[in-house]
């Protein structure tokens, strides 16, 4: 079994982009700049935006934050994500999600300025990745491919099963690694809550990427020997093994399937550190209009 380094990897494309931001700016182009706006007290979305702060500064780029009391109106919202879409110091921003449940999740990702979409949520850039335009990728898929590609595991051909149709995850993920490409053109089924034999499916994929958010639902009997398994969850649970009391699991159960699968990714440390570097990665792309002009 081959661990899926995460951390390692994603410390390679910072390292790459840190060099192209330093080269815009001794090239006296603009600094890239990245925004998030946070709504309430999610301890999960203080924990990710404080970790996109850092990694903004380990590669030199300008960061951020907006923050918010849960009793954010909608409206009040909409108006900061107008203010920041017209903000031209601002290269890309995010709003951070999950957002107060009386806020529509979809009324505020349709406002954001398509150009200005690090998140790659908004429907233009989901429909550019769909027919293989130019487009912000989501972040988490994004960085699901490069963990495939830079661990050297071929896809052409491959069997991938998916579990999980997030609108963030599993679809545009499933898409990502079944369109032309150098880096795609294999056979993906997407899996969700309906599919009928899902363990035999699911013991028949070469690739098997895990983002259902159940802890621990993939079992050693639904992942066939040598299969490389990708785990996309991450969850807290209570432990008295640790000194804080909690530990993170993922949607594998990485014990007993670790001893069947060729690679796996390990919950910390594997999916989630990338899902940071695609992001400032699309903001190095928003600086330097790649995508847009």
């Amino acid at each position: 079994m081959n661990l899926i380094n995460g951390k390692q990897i994603a410390a390679e494309i910072k390292t790459e982009i840190a060099k192209e931001v330093a080269k815009m700016i001794d090239d006296d182009d603009k600094n890239p700049h990245l925004a998030a706006v946070l709504v309430g007290d999610d301890p999960a979305s203080h924990t990710y935006v404080a970790a996109k702060e850092k990694a903004c500064q380990n590669v030199g780029m300008l960061s951020s934050v907006y923050r918010y009391p849960a009793e954010t109106t909608e409206k009040e919202l909409l108006n900061i994500v107008h203010f920041l879409n017209n903000d031209p110091e601002i290269d890309g921003f995010i709003v951070q999600l999950p957002l107060p449940k009386h806020i529509d999740e979809n009324k505020v990702i349709e406002a954001i300025d398509p150009k200005k979409d690090v998140d790659g949520f908004h429907p233009v850039n989901v429909g550019r990745m769909v027919i293989n335009l130019p487009a912000y990728l989501p972040a988490t898929p994004f960085g699901i491919t490069q963990l495939i590609q830079r661990s050297g595991i071929e896809t052409e051909g491959k069997n991938v099963v998916v579990v999980g149709r997030s609108n963030i995850v599993g679809t545009p993920v499933s898409i990502l690694l079944s369109r032309k490409a150098k880096f795609g053109n294999a056979t993906v089924t997407l899996c969700h809550s309906k599919t009928e034999n899902l363990k035999e499916v699911c013991a028949n994929a070469d690739i098997l990427i895990a983002a259902i958010g159940v802890p621990e639902f993939i079992k050693e009997d639904m992942v066939k020997d040598g299969a490389v398994v990708i785990d996309v969850g991450m969850h807290r649970i209570k432990s008295d093994k640790t000194k804080s009391g909690f530990k993170l699991i993922g949607d594998v159960a990485f014990e007993e399937v670790s001893k069947k699968c060729s690679h796996i990714t390990p919950v910390p440390g594997g999916v989630g550190p990338m899902t940071i570097v695609a992001l400032i990665n699309n903001t190095l792309k928003a600086a330097k209009k790649e995508v847009y002009g």
